[in-house]
Parts: structure tokens; C-alpha cells; sequence
């Protein structure tokens, strides 16, 4: 590819997905975008860059979702899973107990393990949670991911990449080479597409929000642009989780993190009270 090609294609990327390509990408770049184009029967990646110039829809889509990195898996790094059953489900638990309903949301969900890990972890509550209303939002930009997402069937690689035995006896189905999640723990799950780069103000307020290992890929003032957005997103009592190389410090004051709960924030009230507005009692006299 020429420099003129990777300066365009590396504009288009941070347009419409937010990905910034750093260093020398020309090999990741062949090896995901060379297949798009002898689908299309072009000879070369320049063609590949000069159609997508032209600005046709359906190559600008599958061009996107080849280049984003979609790496996940059950119980990813367990922490944050760890984190979520034994400090942000009880808190949850108690400060709900009224209403009785819980939304959480998983940002760039990718294939939907992490989603539906967290599904089984509110089905191995019982009791606990009998009656509840609980929804689990599994959003991606890519439509591929998500269609398989929806699917519920993973490999025997991907079933061993950190899911316990007991919870792949207890909650899957062997059809064939794949293993398939029960219905069960599906319904517990929404598949919709959602770009982070967009307004997602209308998918409404939540009370956890995962969005873990997707910001690693953004510049710093995209970063700061879905932080403070995602604050927006989080009910003042919710908790958010980023990945393990992911930090709000230096970015964002709308979060802050709890101690000793890596990778846990929670909303900073003190900087949203100090954004207010000063008012001025009607009527006010010295």
C-alpha cells in the first residue's frame, strides 16, 4: 500500500470506528483486508482503496469489521467477574430491593461471552434475584460478531478459554463440533449494533456498565468523549468496569476508582455537583 493509501485508510478507520492504527500496521492490514478484496475480485489492496473512495456502503461495513480486533472470552481475566458477584450484585441487590430491576450493559461485546457469562452468574443467584427485572444489553459496532453472538454456539476452543466445566455441563448442549448455550441463558441477553463514536444517550440509564478493552483502541480525546458520556449513561449509585489496561486517571473526573477493586469506578458526584449551575434564590436579598 502506498503512504497515500495508509494516511486515507487510516483516517477512515478513526472516522467510523474510532480504531487508530499506530506503527508499522502494513501486515495486519494485508492479512485482514486482502481477503475482502479477492471476494470482490480485486487484484490488489489498491483497488480495495480506490472503491472505498468511492464510498460504497456495503465495502466500507466489511472493511470496518476486519479491522476490529473482536479478541474475547469466558470469564475474561475473572476479576471483573469476581468484582461483579461478590461487590456489585449485593450492592445492587440492596439499593434495588424496591424497584426490583437491574440493567446492565455490555459495551463492544464482541461475540457475546462476556455477556453471557455475566448471565450465568445471575442465574447461579436462585433466589435471590426470583422476580426480578433484569436486562443485559450486549452492544457491538460489528453485525457479523453480533449475528454470531446471537447464535449461542462456541467451539471446543472457545468453551475451554475460561469457562468453568461445571458451567459448560450445566448450561450447554453438544450439537455436532459446537457447543450450544441453553435458551435459557440466551433470553437473559439483547444483541443490538451500537457504535461507541455515536450517541447512545437513547439506550437510557444503566446500573453497571462493562465496557472493557475497546478504549486501548482509541486516541486520548475519543476516550475522553465516551467517558463522559458514559457517565451520562451510569446511575449515580451504578459501577462501571474497564479493562485491565484501561484507566479513567488523567481523562475523565466523572469516575473515580474504589479502592482496592481494580479496574471497578464509580460515578464522582462531587465533580458533577460542581458542574451545576449557580442559582439564585428568586427573591434573594443581601
Amino acid at each position: 500500500m502506498t503512504p497515500a493509501d495508509l494516511e486515507f485508510l487510516g483516517k477512515f478507520l478513526k472516522e467510523r470506528s474510532g480504531l487508530v492504527l499506530v506503527g508499522d500496521k502494513t501486515y495486519l492490514i494485508e492479512s485482514r483486508l486482502m481477503p475482502i478484496a479477492r471476494k470482490h475480485n480485486m487484484a490488489s489492496l489498491a483497488v480495495l482503496m480506490q472503491q472505498l473512495r468511492a464510498g460504497s456502503p456495503n465495502l466500507e461495513g466489511e472493511v470496518v469489521e476486519a479491522m476490529t480486533t473482536n479478541e474475547t472470552f469466558f470469564f475474561r481475566d475473572k476479576l471483573p467477574f469476581d468484582l461483579f458477584t461478590e461487590t456489585m450484585l449485593p450492592a445492587m441487590i440492596q439499593q434495588r430491593s424496591s424497584q426490583r430491576r437491574l440493567r446492565i450493559w455490555c459495551a463492544a461485546c464482541s461475540t457475546g461471552q462476556e455477556p453471557y457469562s455475566l448471565a450465568m452468574l445471575l442465574e447461579e443467584q436462585g433466589a435471590k434475584l426470583a422476580g426480578w427485572n433484569i436486562e443485559i444489553l450486549a452492544t457491538d459496532l460489528s453485525g457479523e460478531v453480533l449475528t454470531k453472538a446471537k447464535a449461542g454456539r462456541f467451539s471446543q476452543f472457545e468453551v475451554q478459554r475460561g469457562l468453568p466445566i461445571q458451567l459448560l455441563v450445566k448450561n450447554f448442549e453438544q450439537v455436532g463440533d459446537l457447543w450450544e448455550l441453553s435458551q435459557k441463558i440466551r433470553s437473559k441477553v439483547t444483541f443490538r449494533p451500537i457504535n461507541l463514536l455515536r450517541d447512545f444517550g437513547p439506550l437510557g440509564t444503566f446500573d453497571i456498565i462493562f465496557c472493557r478493552n475497546v478504549l486501548i483502541y482509541f486516541d486520548e480525546q475519543t476516550k475522553v468523549d465516551i467517558l463522559n458520556r458514559l457517565s451520562a449513561s451510569l446511575a449515580p449509585d451504578g459501577f462501571l468496569v474497564l479493562g485491565a489496561a484501561e484507566t479513567v486517571v488523567g481523562l475523565c473526573d466523572r469516575f473515580k476508582s474504589v479502592p482496592d477493586k481494580r479496574g471497578m469506578y464509580i460515578r464522582n458526584m462531587a465533580a458533577d455537583a460542581a458542574r451545576q449551575p449557580m442559582r439564585i434564590a428568586v427573591g434573594a436579598t443581601r
